[in-house]
């Protein structure tokens, strides 16, 4: 597997192997110690699935206490991940990293604890499976606004399109206005 960092170096994109034939293809989407070797902490407590319909868009979520570390995958359709840094501390505080993940280029995304996450669906359908470092906490879910104007975000959204967005979305905060990580 390739694990590269990207423009923030703690968010890592992970391009696995491939090995396919005539009867299709096999891929390792997760093996410890290589995973360890690269810096990408354990263990995962939580394996989570999630499908939507085209022009969702889900986030920009994070838990204050119990921070969730996410490794996330694309199993059918494709979306825009996106994850901020929210550690007031870090260098890319403020920062943001989209990427496409796709079924067809089976990308996965590593997303560490400290940041917001969230994506778009591209496609008529996505299914999103991803890993989570900690159990999820209602209680300890926050939520900003995913348009906020000082995260740029390079949401791939059609002029004249408005996503959907639940309630719980709509009511995110401004980073500024939100309770982070030190």
């Amino acid at each position: 597997m390739e694990i590269g960092r990207t423009t923030i170096p703690d968010v890592m994109v992970l391009q696995p192997e491939i090995f396919g034939d005539e009867r299709g293809f096999f891929m390792e989407t997760f093996r410890a110690n290589d995973f360890a070797a690269s810096g990408i902490a354990g263990p995962f407590v939580q394996d989570n699935h999630s499908g939507s319909q085209q022009g969702i868009l889900r986030g920009l979520h994070y838990q204050i206490r119990h921070p969730q570390g996410k490794l996330v995958r694309v199993v059918t359709g494709e979306i825009f991940d996106a994850a901020v840094d929210i550690r007031r501390s870090s260098s890319t505080f403020g920062k943001s990293i989209g990427i496409l993940l796709s079924a067809q280029n089976k990308r996965q995304l590593w997303i560490p604890p400290g940041f917001a996450h969230g994506f778009y669906v591209i496609s008529d359908w996505a299914e999103v499976l991803y890993k989570a470092t900690e159990y999820y906490d209602p209680e300890a879910e926050r939520v900003i606004i995913w348009n906020d104007p000082t995260l740029n975000v390079a949401w791939p959204i059609k002029p004249g399109k408005s996503p959907t967005i639940s309630r719980k979305d709509i009511a995110g905060k401004l980073l500024s206005e939100s309770e982070i990580f030190e």
